[in-house]
């Protein structure tokens, strides 16, 4: 497993598990009405912080995983569970449900 952050270095995900930084959301429109929380949508971008070793296979080999720590990622609406660690909102989430690799 790799880190990137301190929040994350407590963070050791288990299986196919990632643990992500959402990106945070613009606090005001194109416009210039400022958004409060509850009209902000749910962030589904973030770079990636910590991979878990992959998860074990029926033939009892490792799934590599497929993304590094450092890149920046697309994932499902609602996936994940989201946490705090040191004040720092995070989430860990499924590889399966991390949906690209923003290539920049």
């Amino acid at each position: 497993m790799a880190t990137a952050t301190a929040s994350a270095t407590k963070l050791r995900p288990l299986g196919d598990r990632v643990v992500v930084k959402p990106t945070p959301r613009e606090e005001m429109t194109k416009t210039g009405i400022v958004l409060p929380d509850t009209a902000k949508e749910k962030p589904q971008e973030g770079s990636v912080l910590a991979i878990g070793p992959g998860r074990i296979l029926d033939d009892g080999k490792r799934e590599a995983m497929d993304v590094r720590v450092g890149n920046k990622v697309l994932y499902a609406k609602y996936a994940g569970t989201e946490f705090k660690v040191d004040g720092e909102e995070l989430l860990i989430v499924s590889q399966k449900d991390i949906l690209a690799i923003v290539e920049e």
